[in-house]
C-alpha cells in the first residue's frame, strides 16, 4: 500500500513556489528555513525527482515540480473543506484581501459591507490597487485573497466571472469626436494594451493622452473629457456614456475576472470572502442597464 504524501510537506512546498525564496516560505508556515528544508528534501525523495531548482537566491519550480504544485493545492484546498465539515465553531479572523481599483467605487460598498453585515467576526482589511501590484503583493506574502482582473492567463488563477469591455466617454464631450482620439488608460494595462491593439489593426489615429496607476484617476479624465477610455461592465461609473461599438471602436476583448489565493486561503473564513464574492459579482448580472449610445 502505497504511503500517502505529508500535508504538511505540500504546504512548505507551495509556500515555497509562491514567494521562490526558503526564508520567506519558512515566516509563512512558521517554521525555521533549515526545517522547511529538510521537509523539501523528504519530499523530493519521497517522489524520486528535483521539484525546485536553486540558481544562488532564486528558486523556481523544476518540471515535476510544476506538475506537483497544482495538486498539492487541491489536497490542501479538500484538505481545509474536510476541517470545515466537523469544525462546529463561529467563523472568525481576519483576511488580508487586496482588490483592483477599478472596482473599489462601485463594488466595494456593495460586497464588503454585506460581507461584513453576514459574518461579523471577520475581519476584511482591504488594498486597492491595480492588477500588477496586487499579484505582485501576491507573491512577497502581503496578501491572502485577491480579486485580479487577467483572468487565468496568468498561473493559479481561478477565474470566475467574464465580462464586456466597453469603450467610454463623457456624456456630450467632445473627445469622441478629436482626431487624433485622446484615450486613457493605466500604466501597465492589459485592456490599454488591447485598445491600442484594436485601433492600431483599423489605422485609427490616437494619442495616450492620460496615464495613470490610479483607477479613479483614469476615470476623472473620462468624466471630465479629457480621453475616451475602456472598461469592464461592473466599472462603469454614472456619468460615463458607453460607445456602441462599429468600425471605427471595434470591440474589445472581454475581461477576465479571478481570484487567487495563498497556498494557506483555503476553507473557513477564505472561502467564506470568496463565495461571497463570486455570488455578489454574478447578481449584478441584468441588475443595471448600460447607457448606449451610437456615433
Amino acid at each position: 500500500m502505497t504511503t500517502p504524501l505529508d500535508l504538511d510537506q505540500l504546504q512548505s512546498f507551495c509556500a515555497i513556489a509562491d514567494c521562490g525564496s526558503f526564508t520567506e516560505a519558512a515566516r509563512r508556515v512558521n517554521k525555521t528555513q533549515s526545517a522547511v528544508s529538510m521537509q523539501i528534501k523528504r519530499l523530493e525523495e519521497r517522489l524520486g525527482q528535483a521539484l525546485l531548482s536553486r540558481d544562488g537566491r532564486t528558486v523556481a519550480l523544476t518540471e515535476y515540480g510544476d506538475a506537483l504544485y497544482a495538486r498539492a493545492r487541491r489536497m490542501l484546498r479538500i484538505n481545509a473543506e474536510i476541517m470545515d465539515v466537523f469544525s462546529d465553531g463561529d467563523l472568525k479572523g481576519s483576511i488580508r484581501f487586496g482588490v483592483p481599483d477599478d472596482y473599489a467605487v462601485r463594488l466595494l460598498p456593495v460586497i464588503l459591507s454585506s460581507f461584513q453585515r453576514t459574518h461579523p467576526k471577520i475581519v476584511v482589511d482591504v488594498r486597492c490597487q491595480p492588477s500588477e501590484e496586487l499579484l505582485d503583493g501576491m507573491k512577497k506574502g502581503r496578501y491572502d485573497l485577491i480579486v485580479f482582473t487577467q483572468g487565468t492567463n496568468h498561473e493559479y488563477g481561478e477565474m470566475f466571472r467574464t465580462e464586456r469591455m466597453f469603450w467610454v466617454a463623457s456624456h456630450g464631450g467632445q473627445a469622441l469626436a478629436t482626431e487624433p482620439l485622446p484615450i486613457a488608460g493605466g500604466l501597465h494595462c492589459c485592456w490599454k494594451e488591447n485598445a491600442v491593439e484594436v485601433l492600431n489593426r483599423i489605422g485609427r489615429d490616437y494619442r495616450i493622452a492620460y496615464t495613470s496607476s490610479n483607477a479613479m484617476a483614469i476615470a476623472s479624465a473620462v468624466l471630465t473629457d479629457l480621453a475616451v477610455g475602456f472598461l469592464p461592465e461592473s466599472a462603469l461609473q454614472p456619468g460615463m456614456r458607453v460607445i456602441a461599438e462599429d468600425k471605427d471602436l471595434p470591440r474589445l476583448r472581454d475581461a477576465e475576472i479571478a481570484i487567487m489565493r495563498a497556498s494557506h486561503a483555503y476553507g473557513g473564513i477564505y472561502d467564506a470572502l470568496a463565495s461571497h464574492i463570486v455570488a455578489s459579482m454574478g447578481n449584478l448580472d441584468g441588475k443595471d442597464s448600460l447607457p448606449m449610445a451610437a456615433e
